[in-house]
């Protein structure tokens, strides 16, 4: 059986999520089984319906139907470490091929839970399963664990222009 690497999808340009599910549909197709747990995400986004559609995928969010704009809330904090429960379990046994910890930068960056804690969930996980992570504001501990990291960079974006997120292609 193959070493499964890290993947880190960072930075302030759009396609971090994006890139996750299109690295998840390849390896659909190639008989893997993927795991994609979203940290900060409750609304439902267009992805959640991919399991009606995918075989050997399943999706998970732990996070409220809003965005985090201040201070996280107690809620914030629960919806948070329960998914890093969730997710540990789900790295440690094995069952999947590949498991997206998609936002878990995010969930980092607003301290839901702590960088030593996913460092200890990484360093735990079963040799076999790549695990890719999302998010703006990588830490630097996350980044030198890695085996891969691609930073997004924002060069030029219509929502500047006031263009609202797009049905199918934003969300």
């Amino acid at each position: 059986m193959e070493n499964g690497y890290t993947h880190i999808y960072t930075g302030n340009g759009k396609g971090k999520t994006t890139a996750a599910l299109g690295l998840s549909l390849r390896a659909i197709c190639s008989g893997k089984k993927v795991y994609f747990g979203q940290f900060v995400k409750g609304m439902k986004y267009n992805e959640t319906k991919a399991v009606d559609h995918l075989p050997n995928f399943e999706i998970h969010q732990f996070g409220r139907n809003c965005f985090i704009y201040n201070d996280p809330t107690q809620e914030d904090i629960d919806a948070a470490r329960k998914g890093l429960e969730v997710c540990k379990k789900v790295l440690s046994e094995g069952k999947y091929d590949i498991v997206v910890l998609d936002e878990l930068t995010i969930a980092l960056y607003y301290k839901l839970f702590s960088v030593e804690e996913t460092i200890d969930m990484l360093k735990n996980k079963a040799s076999h399963v790549e695990v890719i992570i999302t998010g703006r504001y990588a830490p630097q501990e996350l980044i030198e664990l890695a085996d891969l990291v691609t930073e997004m960079q924002e060069i030029k974006h219509y929502y500047q222009k006031g263009v609202e997120a797009r049905e199918g292609i934003e969300r």
